[in-house]
């Protein structure tokens, strides 16, 4: 099988994160961006559709396998908001500064207490645009929203969200600590012992 593997992102942030997690399998990971491919439009439901809707989009348009990953924080005062929306959670898509200031803000005045959240992370891996079984795995990580920013490294909500084993910011981690810890790291663990089990690499 051919080992290159398209990674339905063009988030540099995210695009970083994977390059690191995935060198340890030797898997030759291309994100979408070398190949042209735009973003697919996210109309699903779920992380779990939104997922397939990307890996979907990359395989129809490089012919090659690909994984995509959708991701986003919930937290619990906000009924599990803003979830599949959280890229998008200020309005305009990737503003991670406009998306962490509107969370502390409706967040404002919240107890320690209730400001638990957590971050998840589907993957979902297709042979082919027509794959009827895609591999899907989910990863979360566990912690609570600060008050304010913390730390200057990840992206995202990293700089709010408190991981309280570490007892600082998931920003403030450094990214060997944070790739061993996190919910996308979860996800693919989870997604290598699917590939190991169905020869997917073989």
């Amino acid at each position: 099988m051919n080992k290159t593997i398209v990674l339905a992102s063009n988030n540099s942030g995210k695009i970083k994160e994977f390059n690191s997690l995935f060198s340890q399998y030797g898997i030759d990971v291309k994100p979408q961006g070398e190949f042209n491919v735009e973003e697919a439009d996210e109309t699903g439901l779920s992380f779990i559709e939104n997922a397939i809707l990307k890996a979907r989009n990359a395989c129809a348009r490089t012919n090659l396998p690909a994984i995509a990953d959708d991701s986003g924080i919930e937290v619990d005062y906000l009924n599990g908001a803003p979830g599949i929306y959280s890229a998008r959670f200020a309005g305009e898509h990737g503003d991670n500064d406009a998306n962490n200031a509107l969370l502390l803000e409706k967040l404002d005045g919240v107890p320690t207490e209730q400001r638990t959240a957590r971050f998840h992370c589907v993957l979902a891996y297709m042979r082919h645009k027509d794959d009827p079984t895609p591999i899907v795995v989910q990863g979360s990580w566990e912690g609570r929203i600060l008050e304010s920013n913390e730390g200057v490294e990840g992206f995202g909500y990293d700089p709010i969200f408190f991981v309280p084993e570490q007892g600082c910011s998931s920003a403030s981690l450094p990214k060997e600590v944070k790739n061993s810890l996190s919910h996308r790291a979860k996800a693919l663990k989870l997604l290598m012992a699917a590939f190991k089990e169905k020869s997917v690499l073989a």
